[in-house]
């Protein structure tokens, strides 16, 4: 179903009131969401380019192709000419993970620019310049490859603003709803942050929409980006929070004897809006990693959003308080333990070995992460096993020790919705590693013979090389012999000499082969067409760093 026809379902199903189409419309959302059909959606990353970036060619290609670990979309394809004049490019193709772009115009000599940026199934843009060069290489256009921080800053607080209105308002809803006795304590602090996330939620769309495209906060306005951000996975986010939302906000402010129905529709909208997008939800199985993220932000939401209730509460009506925490305390450690459970196994599926855990960006951010966490489990503990008998017998000295307890929790919290945020930037090291198994493939073309070049995985280290040889007109050449001799002049290493062996499946192979180092090397094959004649052919070929 298209988020269009969704919203139309949406709308009819909202001029009925009652409790049949609340329950109906968060049905429909969670089985949406959660139980989707699992393709394998993942933070992609460029494999390989035709061109190779910096190949100089000797004629004007008529197309380019861009090849992704993944499915992509592409969102902005523009060409710019040696003397800086941008081309957009309008048409392409989608075959598999490769996007085929059709080249309009016979390029002229010089260093052209193919600038891409695309949108990955888990809802997060990536983009860069790929160069080459026909006839000769000239001065690179100047192509702009900074950051954003505006931007980048912008994305960044919306994204902790709605974790706010998700977590604190809607779990805070949840809480004065479910395991409140009597009064409404943290009432206005639970619509304040679900105010709060609306406005985060309607901005962090357009904020998709600009980083999606590349365009400059200034362009907020602009249709095109909000039409954009709405076309991305996170779309859905946008679309099941705003209902969360809502729906905890109904529970607060609307009749009482709906309240409960209400809070617990908006916090099974808020784990499921957490689940439409993101790395992990992203992650495979799908059949497990979607469950896994809505239990996650579940629990979120009832641990945290029922803190500043509860602080409130023992605060100002510590006498009607006991029940609130009685309840909170006997649910917590269930909550907790599934909470956990969930957190471990989408930290094993998206980091995969320790090893990562300091040699990237996102582990580094989990260590962060875990290590807040880790005060808040003793803190929480403290809490539960030695604060909350004497609070419920009345002793106001450990009730004010309580609320300042309760009161760092919350700030605890709040580091982790900005650490967790951080997280919008990082690729996971399970999508680097299958980036980085991806083979390097060239292929070299003269008139005499071609040849199709696979070197998997294609970064430095222990790799296998796979040919295919043909004929200057893609005809089948049946070769004697291939070699293959990698050379890289400028590293000091001696070239690497192997030759390929026939496995009988029209390829020839070369095993157990080593190359030490990452960059541009030159691949050259020798092909041997009888006992006279010998065709060399070669090109350059992008090793990646392991």
């Amino acid at each position: 179903m298209s988020l269009a026809s969704l919203l139309r379902t949406i709308c009819a199903a909202g001029k009925q009131t009652g409790r049949s189409a609340i329950g109906l419309l968060a049905a429909i959302m969670l089985l949406a969401v959660i139980a989707a059909p699992g393709q394998a959606f993942a933070h992609a990353a460029l494999v390989t380019t035709d061109p190779a970036d910096g190949a100089v060619l000797g004629q004007s290609p008529a197309q380019f192709s861009l090849t992704f670990s993944e499915p992509v979309s592409p969102l902005v394809l523009t060409l710019v000419r040696p003397d800086g004049t941008p081309v957009p490019l309008t048409s392409f193709r989608l075959s598999g993970q490769t996007v085929e772009i059709d080249n309009p115009q016979v390029l002229g000599a010089g260093t052209h620019v193919l600038n891409w940026r695309v949108v990955s199934a888990d809802g997060h843009p990536l983009g860069g310049p790929l160069l080459f060069s026909i006839g000769a290489a000239s001065a690179a256009p100047i192509v702009s490859e900074a950051v954003d921080w505006g931007l980048r800053s912008a994305i960044w607080t919306g994204k902790i603003l709605l974790y706010v209105g998700l977590f604190l308002g809607v779990g805070g809803a949840f809480a004065i709803a479910w395991l409140a006795k009597v009064g409404r304590s943290g009432q206005r602090f639970a619509i304040a942050a679900i105010l709060c996330g609306l406005v985060a939620a309607s901005l962090s769309l357009g904020l998709q929409g600009l980083d999606a495209l590349g365009a400059p906060l200034t362009h907020l306005a602009q249709p095109v980006v909000w039409q954009t951000g709405l076309g991305t996975s996170f779309g859905w986010t946008v679309l099941i929070a705003l209902m969360a939302l809502g729906l905890g906000l109904l529970s607060l402010v609307g009749p009482r004897a709906d309240a409960r129905l209400f809070a617990l529709a908006g916090l099974v909208c808020a784990g499921a809006a957490l689940a439409a997008s993101g790395h992990a939800s992203a992650a495979e199985p799908q059949w497990l990693t979607r469950p896994m993220v809505f239990l996650h932000g579940v629990g979120i939401a009832f641990w945290t959003g029922a803190l500043v209730p509860l602080g409130l509460a023992v605060r100002r009506q510590p006498a009607e308080a006991g029940l609130f925490l009685r309840r909170f305390s006997r649910a917590i450690p269930y909550v907790v333990v599934g909470l956990t459970a969930a957190g471990i196994v989408l930290a094993a599926i998206q980091v995969q070995t320790p090893r990562a855990l300091l040699d990237t960006a996102y582990g580094r951010l989990l260590l962060v992460k875990l290590a807040l966490l880790i005060f808040l489990f003793t803190l929480a503990a403290t809490n539960r096993w030695k604060l909350t008998a004497p609070t419920e017998a009345g002793e106001t000295e450990v009730q004010r020790r309580l609320v300042r307890s309760i009161g760092v929790e919350v700030l605890i919290v709040l580091a982790i919705f900005g650490v967790a945020a951080g997280w919008r930037f990082t690729p996971p090291p399970r999508a680097l590693a299958i980036a980085a198994a991806q083979p390097a493939s060239i292929h070299i073309y003269t008139l005499k013979a071609m040849a199709d070049l696979s070197i998997t995985p294609g970064h430095a280290g222990p790799v296998a090389a796979s040919i295919v040889v043909m004929t200057g007109d893609f005809g089948p050449l049946d070769a004697k012999e291939v070699t293959l001799v990698l050379s890289k002049s400028d590293s000091g290493i001696e070239p690497i000499k192997r030759p390929a062996t026939k496995p009988g499946d029209g390829t020839w192979r070369v095993d157990d082969l080593v190359i030490p180092v990452a960059g541009r090397w030159t691949a050259r094959l020798e092909i041997l067409l009888s006992d006279f004649e010998m065709v060399k052919i070669e090109a350059p070929i992008d090793i990646r760093a392991e």
